[in-house]
């Protein structure tokens, strides 16, 4: 009775912990540069209660009787996939709606665009 009121709690304790770590997601989901976190879980300790047997003759095996008695975090990774691009407003970048590059002017020599306009062009070029 005592191993599965064990087990029950850990599995609370730890699921907090992944409603606060989705909880920091969606407060920050608008930050510029924000990076999203997961957790995962391990098995804490696992009670063998018989081991697995082999086979007799042409037929399948035992399975081994395991009980675990709880869980732990993980790890609470960060997730560093590439972001949304966005219009920084300012005149020294630019972006191109046919390749939607966005490049400085230090990098524009290796960016490719579209035929230049008079709005996508910067300043002093």
């Amino acid at each position: 009775m005592m191993r599965a009121l064990f087990a029950g709690v850990s599995g609370l304790r730890n699921h907090q912990t992944e409603l606060d770590v989705i909880g920091n997601n969606i407060a920050n989901v608008s930050t510029t540069g924000f990076k999203a976190s997961r957790v995962t879980f391990k098995e804490a300790f696992v009670q063998q209660l018989q081991g697995a047997l082999r086979p007799p003759g042409n037929t399948g095996g035992i399975n081994p009787i395991q009980i675990g008695t709880g869980m732990s975090i993980g790890s609470i990774d960060q997730l560093f996939t590439q972001g949304g691009l966005e219009s920084t407003g300012q005149r020294s970048t630019w972006r191109s709606r046919a390749t939607r590059c966005s490049c400085s002017r230090t990098a524009r020599a290796t960016c490719t665009r579209a035929p230049a306009t008079s709005s996508s062009t910067p300043r002093g070029t």
